[in-house]
């Protein structure tokens, strides 16, 4: 059983992202080109995946995805002399940065044909000074909404919010009063 405690708009302010129309919210362009380093590279041509180890950086379109290790599934098939990649596994110290935010686990999936990013393993989502942890986090690239949840592996990596039994935590900024 998994329950949703906490749905954030991407690109779009937290306390905004309830009322917030779906035309509103920011989508990823999920066909633009996948630009990568990393410290090593390991193609495996028989098994349709390339393995990319230290200090991995993907970069597509406006978003940055980074994680000490990674697996690049692609189909077979070639297009302008590129395979077409399928999905990425990513895993220790994961980080995604889109504009104004960002997300870290342990371990993530970017799921290209289903345009879904899943993080799970001490989340934790931060949008200016609003912060929300928790076990597993799913990101819809098409309509820019993040859901996070208390379910997946536990833990944080940020100090003064913790994930603990199942549950989301965070902080929410406050804007200052006019008097």
């Amino acid at each position: 059983m998994i329950r949703v405690l906490a749905s954030l708009s991407l690109g779009l302010p937290l306390a905004l992202a309830a009322s917030a129309p779906a035309l509103a919210q920011t989508r990823h362009n999920s066909s633009a080109p996948i630009d990568f380093a990393a410290d090593h590279i390991e193609l495996q041509d028989r098994a349709n995946r390339v393995m990319l180890t230290g200090n991995v950086k993907i970069t597509q379109a406006e978003m940055t995805l980074t994680a000490a290790r990674m697996t690049v599934a692609y189909t077979g098939q070639i297009t302008d002399g590129s395979p077409q990649v399928s999905r990425l596994d990513a895993a220790g110290g994961v980080t995604v940065v889109r504009p104004d935010q960002s997300a870290r686990s342990q371990y993530a999936v970017y799921d290209l044909g289903r345009r879904v990013i899943t993080m799970v393993g001490g989340v934790t989502l931060r949008q200016g000074g609003n912060t929300v942890s928790g076990g597993r986090l799913s990101i819809d690239l098409d309509t820019g909404r993040a859901t996070i949840d208390g379910s997946g592996v536990g833990g944080s990596t940020s100090p003064g919010v913790q994930s603990q039994g199942g549950r989301v935590t965070g902080r929410f900024s406050v804007p200052e009063r006019r008097q």
